[in-house]
């Protein structure tokens, strides 16, 4: 060995160092590893420290905590500080800067994957067109070919990468919940509501929790249309201090199921016929309604499922659930169940079907539009959050299972609590990165927030991570930026399909030595479980409580009033209409007697069938009888918000009143509404100054909230009784089919009408009624004389604000 005199320090071992495998029994402490090398430096540094790190943990001294009493109590993990933070590094080249690894200064215990989105973010302003390599593309209209008419060169690697990645650009779509649509906003708790829980986001008043919320259809592909008749997807991702919650529900607080065994039966026999593909996103089809008929525990669901709560007026108006009953607990571990609601500041408000079915063709993306253009507009939807919280003891005396999915908890038997309120204040910059991308977990809660026996969420809890890592290509889906926690993530998990993240240090399990304990376990300050007591047999198998299948679809159906119960027997007589199978029909019939007379004999009417004898009870129970509940009754929930955002359109022809038309356009855009002019062609409107912005081609009439035809600022004259315009050229709007069908598809679907001086001849051209059924003056068909406007306006958003005027409803409709 040579003479560290010679050398400048002694090189004892250094080559050990400078080798990956092996060493000598003790570790090796030399004073260089050869010429002054600022590197070889910190290696050594690293290799001395790294081995003194180790040495302060001899043995794992939480090891016992793990076993008999000491195990109930969650304990903090064991952690040594390293001397150097080369200590822990992966390699001793980390202080290497450049443009791509970084400043050379890694941040110990930072994940910079929870910065904001705005380190993902790309915008092209000035900037050349280029390869995903960065390379300069010179010629982005023609491939590489020998000679102008010649055959294209396979070296042209950008038409390859181009036309690869076109090839790769889609993804396998959700098997539920394809059709969606999301936004940006943050989440505010009122107060501090610690007594109830230990989630931090409700932790304080005025706290605010960022947050990315989804809406959907369930049955649908992702290119389905969003106003067919089938539930909403309501999924909130709360991004905290404490990690992701994803509390993932639907605008309907039952589900069609009790058990998760059946859910892959529910959406085989819901989905497209496997023979023949159809019908796309729709339930009204033999499969459905076979296995409904079967399953009498969905008949609580089918009343809401054929109620106007299956066609929302808007994802801003329409409630979310968190369907299944969860747990709260606080800090010191006291439990309470909970129900999770949301209530929509614009109220709950839907579409008739004739309407909806209408839009379906008219405009696909109606509610996906809607969410969009009203942020936009900085019209911010809000929601309230509530929860329903009862004890265990208070659950027991319920006349039904918490724990039964297909059960709800009667707002007059547990208030709901207001906790928080929910904005939407911004849209998605990139809809596929965000809202395709965007994976929802059932499993994902943070401490305070736990889960309940119900043994549909017990399946869920498992089936959406697994969905989403066959989706997003493997199990490193959470790395996508839109799902990345704004809580920092810290664990020893590697690798995988898609891995972004570059793990500092060569430790990757737990416990360990080697990195000083770090990832540690967080003890009481982690998430715990609520420690239930259980002792029971495995048993395949339901609760006797879970068999009353009928009372609260009773209580639902009781609930409503007149005018929504007429439409829960046209949703039924539509859909069964489409079965083919008699059969499956009588069965159907014969599970709607045990909910009420009425309702059998008015689908079996629409059926021209005979009302079969009741279907067999599957208990001996007796079918508890609740009081109606007005809260389940969209016509207890008008909202707060007046006429904002409603759609207004205004009827325009040559000779229009421009002045009326500009106050009335004035006068709405200040509540908050959105009116457009609407004529036969966009355009300058022949003899005035005004712009046609939508044509009745491209704004038909159903989506509008109400119309308003203004009078004309010409005189009429009388040939053969017929109005006739003055302005040469012109056509009155009476004269127009468009026009006139328009006006009889507003009053068809109930919607407000104002016809001002001579605008009323459309009104009589159209042959609207102007009395209600019963001979009562209809409330939203206002007809003012000329002059009147002010007055006659005043009414007409009375009217808006009620959003419809089902009094005017026949079956079949008289207009």
């Amino acid at each position: 060995m040579a003479n560290p005199k010679d050398n400048g320090g002694a090189v004892d071992g250094a080559g050990s160092i400078l080798s990956t495998v092996a060493g000598p029994a003790e570790p090796p402490h030399p004073e260089r590893l050869g010429p002054p090398n600022p590197i070889a430096d910190q290696l050594l540094e690293k290799v001395v420290t790294d081995e003194q790190l180790a040495a302060d943990m001899p043995f794992n001294e939480t090891k016992p905590l793990e076993y008999g009493e000491a195990a109930f109590t969650p304990h903090v993990g064991e952690t040594r500080t390293p001397a150097s933070e080369l200590a822990t590094a992966g390699t001793s080249t980390e202080t290497v800067a450049s443009p791509k690894v970084g400043d050379g200064q890694p941040d110990l215990g930072d994940n910079p994957l929870d910065g904001p989105l705005d380190r993902v973010r790309v915008d092209d302003s000035g900037r050349e067109l280029t390869t995903n390599q960065g390379v300069k593309v010179a010629d982005n209209q023609d491939s590489l070919k020998i000679g102008l008419r010649g055959p294209t060169a396979m070296e042209d690697f950008i038409l390859r990468e181009k036309i690869t990645h076109f090839d790769h650009e889609r993804i396998p779509e959700r098997v539920v919940h394809a059709r969606g649509s999301a936004a940006h906003g943050y989440f505010e708790s009122y107060a501090d509501h610690s007594a109830i829980t230990r989630a931090s986001l409700l932790g304080e008043a005025g706290k605010r929790t960022p947050v990315f919320v989804r809406f959907s259809t369930v049955a649908g592909e992702r290119g389905s249309a969003d106003t067919v008749r089938d539930v909403r997807g309501f999924a909130v991702k709360f991004y905290t201090d404490q990690g992701n919650w994803d509390l993932v529900g639907n605008n309907i607080p039952v589900f069609f199921i009790q058990d998760a065994m059946k859910f892959p039966d529910l959406i085989h026999a819901v989905k497209p016929e496997p023979h023949n593909g159809m019908p796309q996103a729709a339930s009204a089809h033999d499969t459905f309604w076979d296995f409904a008929s079967l399953s009498p525990e969905i008949t609580h669901m089918l009343m809401w499922h054929t109620s106007d709560r299956a066609i929302p007026r808007s994802y801003r108006m329409m409630q979310g659930f968190g369907v299944h009953t969860f747990r709260l607990v606080n800090a010191q571990g006291a439990s309470l169940f909970c129900k999770f609601h949301w209530t929509p500041m614009a109220g709950t408000h839907s579409l008739v079907w004739d309407e909806a079915a209408r839009l379906a063709g008219a405009d696909p993306d109606y509610h996906r539009r809607d969410l969009w253009e009203a942020i936009e507009a900085g019209q911010f939807p809000e929601w309230e959050l509530g929860v329903q919280t009862f004890s265990a003891e208070q659950a027991a005396q319920f006349p039904f299972d918490v724990l039964d999915p297909t059960k709800l908890v009667p707002e007059e038997m547990v208030p709901v609590r207001p906790l928080g309120k929910l904005v939407l204040d911004r849209n998605p910059d990139n809809f596929f990165a965000e809202t395709e991308q965007v994976a929802f977990c059932a499993a994902h809660v943070v401490p305070g927030i736990d889960f309940s026996d119900d043994p549909l969420l017990q399946g869920r809890i498992h089936s959406y991570i697994d969905t989403q890592i066959s989706r997003l290509g493997g199990a490193n889906f959470h790395e996508i930026p839109i799902n990345t926690p704004l809580a920092q993530i810290h664990n020893n998990q590697r690798d995988g399909m898609h891995r972004q993240s570059l793990n500092r240090g060569r430790v990757s399990y737990e416990p360990n030595s080697l990195a000083g304990g770090c990832p540690f376990q967080a003890g009481a300050a982690g998430y715990t479980s609520f420690p239930e007591p259980l002792t029971a047999a495995k048993v395949r198998g339901k609760p006797e409580l879970f068999a009353d299948h009928y009372s609260q679809a009773r209580l639902f159906w009781n609930s409503q009033t007149a005018v929504e119960q007429n439409h829960i027997i046209g949703a039924f007589r539509f859909e069964l209409t489409r079965v083919q199978t008699p059969a499956i029909r009588r069965r159907v019939l014969a599970g709607l007697v045990n909910v009420a007379q009425k309702l059998a004999q008015g689908v079996a009417d629409g059926l021209g069938m005979a009302v079969p004898p009741p279907l067999p009870l599957a208990t001996d129970l007796p079918i508890h009888n609740y009081p109606s509940s007005p809260a389940l009754s969209l016509f207890g929930r008008p909202g707060t918000t007046g006429i904002r955002t409603l759609r207004v359109a205004l009827l325009v022809a040559p000779g229009v009143d421009a002045g009326q038309v500009r106050q009335l356009y004035a006068a709405l855009l200040d509540g908050g509404a959105v009116p457009r002019l609407v004529g036969e062609r966009v355009g300058p409107l022949p003899g005035s100054d005004l712009d046609v912005e939508i044509s009745f081609e491209t704004g038909p009439s159903m989506v509008w909230d109400g119309a308003i035809v203004p009078d004309r600022a010409d005189a009429y004259t009388l040939v053969d009784d017929e109005p006739q315009s003055t302005t040469p050229g012109g056509t009155l709007l009476n004269r127009e089919v468009a026009a006139v069908e328009f006006l009889r598809l507003q009053y068809r679907h109930d919607k407000p009408l104002l016809a001002l001086g001579n605008g009323a001849q459309l009104v009589y051209a159209a042959g609207l009624p102007l009395a209600l059924p019963d001979g009562e003056i209809d409330p939203g068909l206002i007809i003012a004389e000329r002059g009147g406007s002010g007055a006659a306006l005043e009414r007409f958003e009375g009217a808006l604000v009620q959003r419809r005027i089902y009094a005017r409803e026949t079956d079949p409709p008289r207009v």
